[in-house]
């Protein structure tokens, strides 16, 4: 064990898109070992990178509190407890929380969001991916909050990525027909081989007006938009009587440095008669174990398939997160620091 604790801090709060230069690396002595009751010291093993991070640099709070200039940049990742005075973390054990870009951190029992043990067996990279929040987020936001429905025809936006890729293939299982919207041809050819949706339309390099009215002729009767902007415009011209809007995310302005305008056709939802609603997973958590069993037995069957894009080096993590917001990842972006011992 490393008697330094390697950090990334916020330094400044982003203005468009984000960069490195807005973190800054510094070396932190270890957590003190004479831990207070109730407490666990956790060795992080594995970061997982989300497109809401950047909300939470933003100067005002938002479904969380914003990360203050000088802290250590919030994160979520699993981690292995090293020492212990917590009965339910017990030393050795791997436990999933946010452990923050740095090497060791401290779980403590006072957290709102407090660390949980990982199933016997189960590996870093799969917690944080087909098993973790953004699989969970893709199963409350089509069930529950899009109220899905046998028959229906279901566009997803931002369809190749962690959450996205999972909502659509629920939606499938359901019995949907299923459209996917990505980036890029071999995103759209997944999508369509492994995922086994009916289609895919490449944003980059198709007319996404043009293809709606060609794969969906009688409208869109739930639209799961991880991108907004312009994308949620278009879709709106799209959408069927009685629609279902949910908005998951909006990575499509969250590196703008001025609010962008509305949908100028947001009329359409009332002469349509569409809902448009937004959702946090957090709202749902107290259905985690439903989702969970759910989960296991579509990944077990082999009805869900997942793509995972593991970088590397302690010194990677401000590039690594980047990559989401300029689409280079591969499905869930994670970073491996080191191996559970």
């Amino acid at each position: 064990m490393s008697d330094t604790n390697r950090q990334w801090l916020l330094k400044a709060r982003p203005s468009g898109m984000i960069s490195e230069d807005i973190f800054e690396r510094k070396d932190s002595a270890m957590p003190e070992p004479d831990l207070a009751a109730g407490e666990a010291l956790v060795k992080t093993l594995m970061l997982g990178f989300d497109a809401s991070q950047r909300v939470w640099m933003e100067e005002a709070d938002s479904y969380m509190p914003a990360v203050e200039l000088g802290d250590v940049m919030r994160a979520t990742g699993v981690g292995q407890v090293i020492a212990s005075e917590n009965e339910d973390l017990p030393t050795g054990t791997l436990v999933q929380g946010l452990v923050g870009w740095q090497d060791y951190c401290i779980a403590s029992p006072d957290s709102p969001f407090p660390f949980n043990v990982l199933p016997p067996g189960t590996p870093p990279n799969l917690a944080l991916s087909v098993f973790g929040v953004t699989s969970l987020t893709g199963y409350f936001g089509m069930l529950h909050v899009g109220e899905l429905k046998e028959g229906d025809t279901v566009l997803v936006s931002g369809a190749a990525g962690a959450t996205g890729s999972v909502a659509a293939q629920i939606a499938r299982i359901k019995g949907c027909k299923v459209v996917g919207i990505a980036g890029g041809a071999e995103k759209c050819q997944w999508l369509v081989d492994t995922c086994k949706l009916d289609a895919a339309i490449d944003y980059k390099n198709e007319d996404l007006d043009t293809r709606l009215t060609e794969l969906c002729p009688d409208g869109v009767d739930l639209f799961f938009d991880n991108v907004g902007g312009d994308m949620l415009e278009t879709t709106i011209a799209h959408m069927a009587m009685h629609g279902r809007i949910v908005l998951c995310g909006a990575i499509a302005s969250y590196n703008d440095a001025e609010a962008r305008p509305g949908p100028r056709n947001i009329n359409r939802l009332i002469m349509q008669r569409i809902k448009m609603q937004g959702f946090i997973v957090i709202d749902y958590l107290q259905h985690a174990a439903e989702a969970m069993a759910a989960l296991a037995d579509w990944v077990t069957t082999g009805q869900i398939a997942w793509q995972e894009d593991v970088q590397e080096d302690f010194e990677a993590i401000p590039a690594t997160l980047q990559r989401l917001y300029e689409g280079r990842n591969q499905g869930k972006q994670l970073l491996r620091l080191a191996d559970p011992e």
